[in-house]
């Protein structure tokens, strides 16, 4: 049976095959497979966006985003919502902020939580909305969920394991990538780099909010000096490019992740992943097989020494067995089926 599924991005960061977050990625790899296998994929998000389906565009404010900005742009989604909802057959929410621009009452609701749940505004995990469903995106995060009737079983993402299978010889590199932030923790892994001796590249993009702005300004440009470079984003092939001839992927996030698309790119493309264990990325990253999981830019230095013995076959093998973007789409087509069936006969 076809579905029309209306997908609402994050309405401050645009969707399309060269997003860098991944919740847009997720959204991206959602509308191009709805698209592709007959269904209709709508997609609110913000102006620039690329879509396979159909976009609805609001607008993305200039400057810094404050209270006021969030406020015009969650009113416009809002409307934007409102515009395309009539013949739906379900509403596909992604953004922290989703409970700002719920659709009323009637269409089942499925928000995907991709960040950590305690990030979420007080309330949110138990929707008053009747028909609202959320679901995580990993074990690690559906055991930090606090208990509710509303959050279903997790849906793990996923990566195209084949695009990202290029085989080029390994440079002395390591990649670090993501957005520019506090909680991403950019400065340990290039301090790792300069105790290591190993260039480190970040590949990523500030957003401008005031505490983003000001983390790169003191914490992240001094540092790029021994060869370290700061990339800006990178469209999805430079990106493959550039992990499948790094020596390694890095990642020092203090955030407890629930997740880590960027770790199941690298393994897909057969580099290895030295990770601190934060949140899921200890679910992904197998220690001494995979890669290496460390405590502090100490340990992840000596992991850069180490990180040649690690097999890239391993790596892959890891990826397709365990990260593949079919497997996710398929489950989440298979809820939409069900929510969407469960919505109608309760409406009969």
């Amino acid at each position: 049976m076809s579905l029309t599924v209306v997908q609402v991005a994050y309405p401050f960061a645009p969707v399309g095959p060269d997003a860098v977050g991944g919740a847009e990625v997720v959204l991206t790899a959602l509308d191009a497979a709805l698209t592709r296998m007959g269904h209709r994929s709508v997609v609110v998000a913000c102006a620039g966006s690329s879509v396979a389906g159909e976009l609805v565009p609001t607008p993305l404010p200039d400057g810094v985003i404050d209270d006021a900005a969030r406020a015009a742009v969650h009113r416009a989604h809002r409307r934007g919502i409102r515009a395309v909802t009539s013949g739906a057959d379900l509403v596909h929410m992604h953004g922290i902020d989703f409970h700002a621009y719920l659709p009323p009452p009637g269409l089942p609701v499925l928000a995907t939580l991709h960040l950590p749940p305690d990030w979420y505004p007080p309330g949110t995990l138990h929707p008053a909305r009747p028909d609202t469903w959320l679901n995580p995106v990993s074990a690690t995060q559906a055991r930090a969920c606090p208990p509710s009737p509303a959050i279903l079983p997790p849906v793990g993402n996923g990566v195209p394991v084949e695009r990202l299978d290029l085989r080029l010889t390994r440079r002395g590199y390591a990649l670090a990538l993501g957005r520019v932030c506090p909680e991403k923790n950019f400065g340990a892994a290039l301090e790792a780099g300069t105790r290591a001796g190993v260039p480190v590249l970040i590949g990523g993009q500030v957003f401008p909010y005031a505490e983003h702005e000001r983390y790169w300004r003191e914490e992240v440009r001094p540092r790029l000096v021994n060869g370290h470079r700061f990339l800006g984003p990178l469209p999805f092939a430079r990106k493959r490019r550039l992990l499948a001839g790094a020596r390694c992927l890095l990642s020092a996030s203090l955030a407890p992740e629930t997740s880590s698309l960027v770790a199941m790119e690298a393994l897909a493309c057969g580099t290895p992943v030295i990770a601190f264990p934060s949140g899921a990325l200890a679910e992904i990253v197998e220690d001494g097989v995979t890669g290496f999981l460390v405590r502090d830019a100490a340990e992840m230095a000596a992991a850069l020494r180490e990180v040649g013995r690690i097999d890239p076959a391993a790596c892959r093998a890891a990826a397709r067995r365990r990260f593949s973007e079919e497997r996710m789409v398929g489950a989440y087509l298979d809820l939409y089926a069900r929510l969407a069936a469960a919505a109608r006969h309760a409406a009969e």
